[in-house]
């Protein structure tokens, strides 16, 4: 039993390679206990904003095995976004994790794959596939995972490739060999909390959803508030701030995921060229992306929010 055990998670481990994640760690499925306290205080701080979502399934979030019947390992992987080109300097910026095709579309087709490679070797395997769609604490299970640390930014951490991934996770009903965590290396730096420009890192490992960047400019769906006017730094979709001058960043490398290139016009474009977006050039530059959920008013919104 044991055999197989370390046999099917090998097996595991080297078809998520193959399928081009970069990194593969399972964790036990289970009660994450130090996280409950966490997300309690989280939610009742209201760090959350109008991300109401938040608030649901709250047993589910904490318990994979309420979510997936049966489920005894987590698989969790990560796969690099970090473009080889950049947007144009001077330009409105949009987060690097949206320059290509939407990534829940990306990596689903590529966690089915697995799931299917795992049920045709091993046999009868159920589980579910999730990517950041479903109320699964996919930090926690990184790090519990040993893909990383948790940074002081909340985003998770790795010494070989820094922050730029996307994390997934495959929940399925088989006793695998467990990953343990690595250790905290992000020492006395506050790069990350000096840098942001709303301030929305509230205290180290702890960031104030409400007042994100990301969050005014793809979450809120009013007006965004005068009090903010000016500390945007002209990010019109997202913000990468936090990871950009995070030093651990310094070792991301490219990705090597054609769907994630992006439309050559996302790089080129000037201020003036996104001012004068039409709806047609945005359902063209971005017609798979995950800029989408911003809609084309509400990037319309955010950049005469930039621009008065």
């Amino acid at each position: 039993m044991i055999e197989n055990r370390a046999k099917h998670t090998a097996l595991i481990k080297a078809e998520a390679k193959r399928l081009g994640f970069m990194s593969c760690g399972i964790s036990k499925a289970g009660f994450l206990e130090e996280e409950a306290p966490r997300l309690e205080k989280w939610l009742e701080e209201n760090r959350h904003g109008q991300m109401q979502y938040m608030e649901n399934h709250f047993d589910k979030r904490l318990d994979p095995t309420k979510l997936v019947e049966g489920s005894k390992s987590v698989i969790s992987l990560l796969l690099n976004y970090y473009p080889g080109e950049i947007q144009k300097e001077g330009s409105y910026k949009i987060s690097k994790y949206a320059y290509g095709t939407d990534y829940h579309f990306v990596i689903k087709d590529k966690l089915k794959e697995l799931l299917h490679y795992i049920q045709s070797e091993i046999g009868e395997v159920g589980g579910r596939a999730f990517v950041d769609s479903a109320p699964v604490l996919d930090k926690a299970w990184a790090v519990k995972s040993g893909l990383g640390w948790m940074g002081k930014h909340s985003n998770v951490l790795s010494k070989k490739t820094g922050s730029f991934y996307f994390i997934a996770e495959l929940i399925i009903d088989l006793d695998l060999d467990y990953d343990t965590p690595v250790t905290d290396h992000c020492g006395s730096c506050t790069a990350c909390i000096d840098a942001c420009p709303t301030q929305a890192i509230v205290e180290p490992y702890k960031v104030d959803g409400s007042k994100c960047i990301s969050y005014f400019t793809i979450e809120l769906k009013e007006a965004i508030p005068e009090a903010v006017k000016g500390t945007f730094d002209d990010w019109m979709f997202g913000c990468d701030v936090c990871q950009d001058v995070c030093p651990w960043n310094r070792f991301s490398t490219s990705h090597n995921e054609p769907l994630f290139q992006p439309n050559p016009k996302l790089l080129e474009y000037s201020k003036q060229d996104w001012e004068e977006i039409t709806q047609e050039v945005f359902s063209e530059v971005f017609k798979k992306s995950a800029v989408k959920r911003t809609k084309y008013t509400g990037l319309l919104r955010n950049i005469q929010f930039l621009k008065e």
